[in-house]
């Protein structure tokens, strides 16, 4: 089993329950090809760096998850085949990604936490 990491953006016309429906839809993509989900961040609505499509924002979300390489095809043609994603990026992560990537969750799951 391979660690991988995508980061999406969707559309920013959608209302919070379609874009939840959305990020849902990925997530069952991923399990429904024998992988299985490590962490979802919703990052919420953000600027992006250059105008896509003609918008200027967006709802990114992060989804890390272990699988076998097959699922990026799947995964993929899924993000090109939906209208509602702007953009994507997944990568597989090396051992030191995984380990940035683990910290980063404990760290963030501390400052939880404390609030």
């Amino acid at each position: 089993m391979n660690n991988y990491e995508t980061v999406f953006i969707v559309t920013p016309v959608l209302s919070e329950a379609q874009v939840a429906e959305v990020a849902d839809k990925f997530q069952g993509v991923i399990t429904e090809n024998g992988g299985s989900i490590v962490n979802v961040e919703n990052w919420g609505l953000r600027k992006l760096a250059y105008p896509i499509q003609k918008k200027s924002t967006g709802f990114y979300f992060l989804v890390e998850f272990t699988g076998e390489g097959s699922i990026i095809n799947t995964l993929e043609t899924q993000f090109r085949r939906d209208e509602r994603i702007i953009r994507f990026l997944t990568f597989k992560q090396d051992k030191y990604a995984k380990e940035y990537a683990d910290r980063r969750r404990a760290k963030l799951a501390n400052k939880n936490t404390e609030e």
